[in-house]
């Protein structure tokens, strides 16, 4: 009750930028009790408790939505509005990503291992399903890369669209779930770039140390930014349509123009994942 009553999703919406704070601060918490409560099961129970406490503003946030959708006309004015509801989970998002990847970098190994152990299993899985996309001669292209992460990126989106249909605000687990895990993609890199440096130049470098944390959040965020404003996109688009269902007649007029929404927001969504595919191919390894 306490963690659920601290922001509206009204106030949410007029003020997105400090839902960075309350996203580290449901992240943060979710951390420290499945550490010290769950600990040999923190890894899911982490997730699980983050996602506990930002269902009832994601959840709120829907619903404020799609009544939008029953009340404004116009599709340029709607999707002004949505974005405020998109910009909210980014910015919550962000202090997912944030926290978790502190606490990897911050906690002892030990306690990293336990705690991240399912993400980096994901991790290593992800990684050796795209060294299996071979040619026969043994190399790989990158328009292949590319066919693999448009597919994996489409189905996550498709799961993100039916939790947020079938649950509300089940949505939120998904891409609490994909934090966690690009948290661990950057904390192994951060880790192992610090203690590269901390063994060549000492703890005397303090620049360095700090370039290390930025380029590993944008090493993932320059085409993760895209992938997961898509999943939201969807998230929202499933979460417009659950709640039509249930408040209206599937044959109005009203529920039609609501349908007529959400696809637009699918298809929003479908071309951002394929602009992030091909930032994540063709921009990123460049820059990093």
């Amino acid at each position: 009750m306490v963690l659920e009553s601290l922001i509206t999703a009204v106030k949410a919406e007029q003020k997105p930028t400090r839902l960075i704070f309350y996203g580290i601060l449901y992240s943060s918490i979710a951390t420290i009790l499945s550490l010290w409560i769950f600990r040999d099961q923190s890894s899911l129970v982490m997730v699980f408790l983050t996602v506990l406490a930002a269902v009832p503003l994601v959840y709120n946030t829907l619903k404020l939505e799609e009544k939008k959708d029953e009340t404004i006309e116009s599709e340029k004015r709607i999707l002004r509005e949505h974005w405020k509801a998109l910009s909210c989970f980014m910015y919550l998002f962000m202090g997912f990503l944030i926290s978790f990847s502190l606490w990897y970098v911050l906690l002892p190994s030990n306690s990293v291992d336990v705690l991240f152990s399912t993400q980096i299993s994901t991790i290593k899985n992800i990684n050796s399903n795209l060294i299996k996309v071979n040619l026969p001669s043994g190399s790989f292209t990158q328009q292949e890369i590319l066919y693999k992460i448009v597919d994996n990126n489409i189905r996550v989106l498709m799961f993100s669209i039916l939790f947020s249909f079938f649950y509300g605000a089940g949505s939120i687990f998904i891409l609490t779930w994909n934090a966690s895990v690009i948290a661990g993609a950057v904390g192994i890199y951060i880790r192992t770039n610090l203690s590269k440096i901390s063994s060549i130049f000492g703890l005397t470098q303090i620049s360095n140390y700090f370039s290390i944390f930025s380029i590993g959040f944008m090493r993932y965020l320059t085409h993760g930014v895209f992938e997961i404003l898509a999943y939201f996109i969807g998230a929202l688009a499933g979460g417009i349509i659950s709640i039509a269902v249930i408040k209206n007649d599937i044959y109005s007029k009203r529920f039609m123009h609501i349908m007529k929404d959400v696809f637009l927001l699918m298809v929003l969504a479908v071309v951002i994942v394929f602009l992030g595919a091909l930032v994540e191919v063709y921009i990123t390894p460049r820059l990093f």
